[in-house]
């Protein structure tokens, strides 16, 4: 994702594992199950000097995901992604945010199932859902 000719930096977030409520099936309903969560994020490359204010800080990347997956109770994993992406996205200095939500205990004979998107910049946020 780090881009040299269109001067972007990789930021990541890798197998950040939370308890989320999340599920379409009765039984995902009232209890928590593990996902794992990577954001990886196209970040606009500022050169200059060594000071975190002009970088995008992972740290607060983690507390958004926190925040999200702990607002409460979603159906799909495919949504929780999208919350994530929307979030990046608010920050102008990332132009790509590629999501992977996976939930663990599904099946016993699979490290996990899930979704991937990427969302760009040139896509418009509007009220957290990004729209084409």
């Amino acid at each position: 994702m780090a881009d040299a000719a269109r001067g972007l930096r990789h930021v990541f977030v890798h197998d950040l594992v939370l308890a989320a409520r999340i599920g379409v099936y009765a039984a995902e309903h009232g209890r928590t199950q593990r996902v794992r969560i990577n954001v990886d994020l196209g970040v606009t490359d500022e050169a200059g000097g060594d000071a975190l204010a002009r970088v995008v800080d992972y740290s607060v990347i983690v507390d958004q995901v926190r925040a999200i997956v702990a607002a409460g109770h979603v159906q799909l994993v495919e949504t929780l992604a999208e919350r994530i992406a929307a979030s990046c996205l608010l920050d102008p200095r990332i132009e790509i945010a590629r999501i992977r939500v996976e939930k663990l205990d599904i099946y016993a004979d699979a490290a996990g199932v899930g979704v991937e998107i990427e969302r760009r910049r040139a896509n418009v946020v509007h009220h957290g859902v990004i729209q084409p």
